[in-house]
């Protein structure tokens, strides 16, 4: 009898309306790591250049480098991101003021239990229009987080020992 493949969340505090669109952090069998190797042999057909936004567009780079930045104590900059990518795909406007509430209050609230690293003029923009918020309320603030984790984490990522050990992995099979 095969092995059935279940993946087991890792939550540890992060709100419900995240859980419905970030990706596994474990799985009870292989599977997980042969989608991660998968998915390491399609990033490395590109330029280093281009790594960084390949790497959000596979799950299992997700995966890896959420890993990453939760050992950096900066998990908040890739859930921030991954809000405001489901945030774009909001079809009512109470879903979208609802989702907008949430991500404001999770990550660009002065308060906010998961704070990103924004400057002053973006945070109050949001904040001035979080009543009336739009398809593209956060992508000022967005964009801004992904420079950061491009520019300061990724490099990171690629000399910490998960990255390393996903490669010293996939160049033993």
């Amino acid at each position: 009898m095969q092995k059935k493949c279940v993946p087991v969340y890792i939550w540890h505090n992060i709100p419900i309306y995240l859980v419905k669109f970030s990706p596994p952090l474990q799985c009870t069998s292989c599977c997980w790591f042969a989608m991660i190797l998968t998915d390491l042999n399609k990033l490395q057909r590109y330029s280093n250049r281009r790594l960084c936004e390949r790497l959000f567009s596979f799950p299992a780079g997700q995966i890896a480098f959420r890993q990453f930045l939760k050992s950096e104590y900066s998990e908040e900059n890739i859930l921030f991101w991954l809000a405001c990518e489901e945030y774009k795909k909001i079809k009512t406007v109470p879903e979208m003021i609802s989702s907008a509430n949430r991500i404001y209050s999770e990550f660009v609230h002065s308060e906010a239990p998961r704070q990103i690293n924004i400057d002053c003029s973006t945070r109050e923009n949001i904040t001035k229009n979080i009543s009336q918020p739009t398809l593209t309320s956060f992508d000022t603030a967005q964009k801004l987080i992904y420079s950061l984790m491009a520019r300061d984490s990724y490099p990171r990522f690629l000399k910490s020992d998960i990255y390393q050990g996903l490669l010293r992995r996939n160049t033993s099979r």
